[in-house]
């Protein structure tokens, strides 16, 4: 079983890869499931945030086209803070998604990318109200089925890697709450392509996730490019399988399921 859970495609603002390429695309490699995960993050403008409707629409259509060559999986990538969830809520309960990433792009409506929410702060000022914020997200908005590059800081962080051990306990309440609730973690595989020191989330987060009985977790190339889909995927299998980890996960219905690694 082969799978790629993290595809942007023309219907993200920061993409312009037409869908049915990529589904033809994924097919050539030798995909057997893909998952596309467009962008809705809030407060950005309606035409740069994924059209559901749309999006919906062209996926019913691709889904029957090709579905004698590969499993289509219907899923989003909710770019949320706390304060915003009934947005968020909103457009859940509306479509059927199979799958949803649960990410942090903004933090007190500020950029990650461009640095404004970390202007002015240190870097153990910034990377503590971070991961607040994501276990304060995770305890009011349920309906989601991983945390995406969960240590995504790392990709923004001007000040470089800050040391796990200082985040540890954020972390790992974190992840009990995650696990608790039914909920994964995805490891990114564009770790690679941004040129960082570990995998997204770093090994010292999956070997403690393991520790803590995880299990729910998907592997995603955040492609937003024809060079991008699947890269790494198998590499990062073989990463897991030597770590412990036994299965990875995929998604129907907002239901998971496991295959061998």
């Amino acid at each position: 079983m082969l799978a790629d859970y993290h595809i942007h495609t023309n219907f993200s603002d920061d993409s312009n890869y037409p869908m049915e390429d990529c589904i033809k695309k994924a097919i050539s490699l030798g995909f057997d499931e893909i998952c596309f995960t467009e962008h809705i993050d809030y407060g950005c403008p309606t035409s740069f945030c994924c059209d559901c409707n749309a999006y919906w629409n062209s996926f019913k259509n691709y889904k029957e086209k090709y579905k004698n060559k590969i499993s289509l999986k219907f899923g989003i990538e909710f770019g949320v803070q706390a304060h915003h969830k009934d947005y968020f809520q909103n457009i859940f309960n509306r479509y059927p998604f199979d799958f949803v990433l649960l990410s942090f792009h903004q933090i007190e409506d500020k950029e990650l990318w461009n640095g404004d929410f970390q202007y002015g702060k240190s870097q153990e000022e910034y990377n503590k109200i971070y991961f607040d914020e994501i276990y304060k997200t995770i305890k009011v908005f349920k309906d989601f089925s991983v945390l995406a590059h969960m240590d995504l800081m790392r990709r923004y962080d001007k000040y470089g890697e800050y040391p796990f051990e200082k985040s540890k306990d954020q972390i790992e309440q974190i992840l009990i709450n995650l696990i608790n609730n039914g909920k994964g973690i995805e490891v990114n595989t564009s770790s690679f392509r941004y040129k960082l020191k570990d995998l997204t989330p770093s090994r010292s987060i999956l070997k403690l996730y393991k520790e803590l009985g995880g299990e729910i977790i998907t592997l995603g190339s955040d492609s937003h490019r024809e060079i991008q889909l699947g890269s790494k995927i198998l590499y990062v299998r073989d990463i897991l399988k030597s770590m412990g980890y036994k299965y990875f996960t995929t998604f129907d219905k907002m239901k998971p399921s496991f295959h061998p690694l």
